[in-house]
């Protein structure tokens, strides 16, 4: 059987780079991936996350890693498979709240490397300065002269030039991925299935390959998440069997075509009802986007539609209201879009918002303290025009 590590050694690792310099380490940590050891292969996994793919940024050795993660993958004698698929596609897409609901953007994103490629640093200066000087409040001003003031061009073009290397290089390696929906494992089939759905471009063998696999597949977390790919792969040719999962008794299922039908401007009432049912009080499964979090999604994709009735925005609230720490600030931010849709240019009174707006409020500003001790919250609030200290908030809102 063919080594997954041939040729680890041919990558000059020490001329590339990681978060913390040189990636000469990269090649050891990759090897611990086949180690005997639990402690030794999840303590390497824990240093590429933090090294090749920190906070979410890719660079250099990233790309160059990603063959040997995916060739990890595959291996049936590998101790561990799928860790090294899931940070293969964290390599490809990073954060996966800026790609949700509606998917990769892979056009719009191959624009914007080639034009930074392209831009010269006085036009991309100018640019900038245009920028803020269009801003709508004075601290829409001061936030986008802060983030003029630290644009370092070189080290932008770089690093977008590294997230795209990475993103094509899972990219090269579905039909690998794809062989992994036949897999044994059902653990390895689901990270399959969610792989697939981050890449638009390889859409038509990976729709046929998720179409096959739901012919044969008989576990539910296998099933909701090839749903959820094929909705982000623009699967229309899906939607009877989507509209048969959400008729159907399996909950995570269930939840997953009303996801996959939102995603494809199918959302009637059923649709509606059961992503509130998610935002609310979601399946108690776990799932791979997003963290695991049933409840987070469920917010994203009803915050995505053009209208949303009073009770699934109710929904949204009282499942925020149950969350806590860097959980609740996608939430809060997904329940501030069903509440204003546009940021606030001008603070009104409180008495003068919406009910749903005044709601939305109040909860917010009824988080626990460990949601509040972070600055994303307030960063957040702030975008949308709100008051952004937590005693403000609550004053604002008449909460003693």
């Amino acid at each position: 059987m063919t080594d997954p590590l041939a040729g680890l050694d041919d990558v000059d690792w020490a001329g590339l780079d990681h978060a913390y310099g040189s990636a000469a380490d990269v090649p050891a940590l990759l090897r611990s991936l086949r180690s005997a050891g639990e402690d030794e292969r999840e303590a390497a996994l824990g240093e590429l996350f933090t090294t090749i793919y920190h906070q979410g940024g890719r660079y250099g050795a990233s790309a160059a890693a990603v063959p040997f993660l995916l060739a990890l993958a595959a291996d049936p004698t590998a101790p561990e498979r799928t860790w090294p698929l899931y940070l293969a596609v964290a390599l490809a897409i990073g954060f996966e709240e800026a790609h949700l609901p509606s998917g990769v953007e892979a056009a719009s994103w191959r624009d914007e490397v080639a034009r930074l490629r392209a831009t010269d640093p006085e036009a991309e200066a100018r640019r900038l300065d245009a920028w803020v000087a269009e801003a709508e409040s004075e601290r829409q001003r001061r936030d986008r002269a802060f983030d003029r003031d630290g644009f370092d061009l070189a080290r932008v073009r770089r690093r977008a030039t590294d997230e795209l290397a990475a993103y094509d290089a899972v990219r090269a390696g579905l039909p690998a991925v794809r062989a992994l929906l036949g897999d044994r494992d059902a653990g390895l089939r689901v990270a399959a299935a969610y792989a697939l759905g981050w890449f638009p471009e390889e859409a038509g063998p990976s729709l046929a390959a998720l179409g096959a696999l739901l012919d044969r597949e008989a576990d539910p977390p296998v099933i909701a998440h090839a749903l959820i790919s094929a909705g982000l792969l623009d699967g229309r040719a899906l939607l009877p069997r989507l509209r048969a999962h959400l008729a159907g008794a399996e909950p995570l299922p269930r939840w997953a075509a009303a996801v996959a039908l939102a995603r494809l401007g199918a959302a009637d009432a059923r649709v509606v009802a059961e992503l509130a049912a998610g935002a609310a009080s979601p399946p108690d499964a776990h799932i791979a986007f997003l963290d695991g979090g049933p409840r987070l999604y469920s917010a994203l994709a009803l915050a995505a539609l053009d209208e949303v009735p009073e009770e699934a925005a109710d929904a949204v609230l009282d499942g925020l209201s149950r969350t806590s720490g860097e959980m609740s600030f996608p939430v809060a931010e997904a329940a501030l879009r069903l509440a204003f849709r546009a940021p606030v240019r001008t603070l009104p009174p409180f008495a003068d918002l919406t009910r749903r707006q005044r709601r939305t409020v109040r909860t917010i500003a009824g988080l626990p303290a460990d949601s509040w001790r972070w600055g994303n919250l307030l960063e957040i609030l702030g975008v949308w025009g709100l008051p952004a200290g937590h005693d403000e908030c609550r004053r604002y809102a008449g909460i003693a």
